[in-house]
């Protein structure tokens, strides 16, 4: 009988309850709103399924960082509240009124800009002022904090619905310095009701702050990583009952035995050393997967090396150790096969890097599957 994987040579297998699992822990972990940051194309599982999956886990926020995603989850039927993190052009605040759309300002010339915009069509936006306690990214310095948020608490043209802020070594909990950024922003919201001003959201912990540190989590948490079932970090991995979601998998479409000395892949900085069975499978660097010395795969529940050079679109196994090795047969590149395993956290710590990079470096072109997810198709409840 076919399976839908049937019909892919390479393809992500994403498990959509595992995501709902993952975003129920942090609900029961925080007992606290929680926002589903599902930019990136929710962290490369896919924008929409996530979306409608943290929906109905429960979240009462999604989190993107471009309009054009708030947009496409809009189009899709998603209902939460949804807010852009990140920039967007004024000329834009028109289609985030339409659509529901929160923005985010972090400049008094931004702020100026959709408040202009709004007003001269008769709208009022909602808005979360960003500040700086020590990301050093985007931000007001939280000593401008209560004139800046008077002026938008008073401003006709916008809604200032939440302040908040992003931590820098959340993740690192051994450092002091997120209790310093933790007590900066307590100043300043402290220094906002003093003058009056409470607004709905108050908000600063990403996944590794949720986890780590509870007198900051506020009205809402803003989970990203912890809700695919990744680690934020060695230093601060998930707690038990987070699975992961994702798995990458290929099929094995050619096995020939070469003779010793034979060059392997671009540039022949491999060649064999006796008679050796290699096989190959359609993955390369544009699917995400990159040209990396040490690469392995799982085949028949065996780890395998990655011999010379990944390619674009393809890569070479050693079956040597795999005699049972079929054309057809499924190989692993992130994920479980027969009680053995290749993580994210694997993979990005051979590539030198963190499983944020990994994870959305995978490419659009590799199909996503979702085994048994209604999610995938649409909620009939939404």
């Amino acid at each position: 009988m076919d399976t839908e994987t049937d019909f892919y040579s390479t393809w992500l297998e994403i498990d959509l309850d595992a995501i709902k699992n993952n975003i129920q822990r942090i609900q029961e972990l925080t007992q606290t709103a929680v926002m589903a940051v599902v930019k990136a194309n929710g962290y490369g599982h896919g924008l929409v399924e996530v979306a409608r999956t943290a929906q109905a886990a429960g979240a009462i926020w999604c989190g993107v960082s471009r309009i054009e995603e708030a947009k496409t989850l809009r189009q899709a039927g998603i209902t939460c509240r949804i807010m852009v993190l990140g920039y967007t052009p004024p000329k834009r605040v028109p289609e985030a009124v339409a659509e529901n759309i929160s923005l985010t300002v972090y400049t008094p010339e931004l702020a100026t800009a959709y408040a202009l915009e709004a007003e001269h069509y008769g709208f009022r936006l909602h808005v979360h002022a960003k500040f700086d306690t020590g990301m050093g990214r985007l931000g007001f310095f939280p000593d401008e904090g209560v004139a800046f948020a008077k002026w938008l608490h008073e401003h006709p043209g916008l809604e200032l619905e939440g302040i908040f802020t992003h931590f820098a070594k959340a993740d690192e909990p051994d450092s002091d310095e997120t209790d310093k950024q933790i007590d900066r922003f307590e100043i300043l919201i402290q220094e906002l009701a003093a003058a009056g001003i409470r607004p709905p959201w108050i908000h600063a912990c990403n996944s590794a702050g949720a986890i780590n540190y509870p007198r900051a989590r506020y009205d809402m948490v803003r989970a990203g990583i912890a809700i695919y079932g990744l680690n934020p970090s060695e230093q601060s991995p998930l707690p038990e009952g987070f699975l992961p979601a994702l798995a990458l998998k290929a099929r094995l479409i050619s096995i020939k035995d070469y003779p010793a000395g034979h060059g392997i892949s671009y540039g022949h900085i491999y060649h064999t050393k006796k008679q050796e069975r290699i096989g190959v499978v359609p993955i390369g660097y544009a699917d995400g997967f990159r040209r990396h010395p040490g690469n392995y795969a799982l085949i028949h529940g065996k780890k395998v090396p990655i011999l010379g050079k990944v390619c674009m679109d393809q890569s070479m196994l050693a079956l040597d150790d795999v005699p049972e090795a079929r054309i057809g047969d499924e190989v692993i590149l992130i994920g479980s096969q027969n009680g053995n395993q290749i993580t994210m956290d694997d993979l990005a710590a051979d590539w030198g890097t963190c499983n944020y990079e990994v994870v959305t470096n995978l490419a659009t072109r590799v199909p996503r599957i979702y085994p048994g997810s209604k999610e995938a198709q649409g909620n009939e409840n939404e």
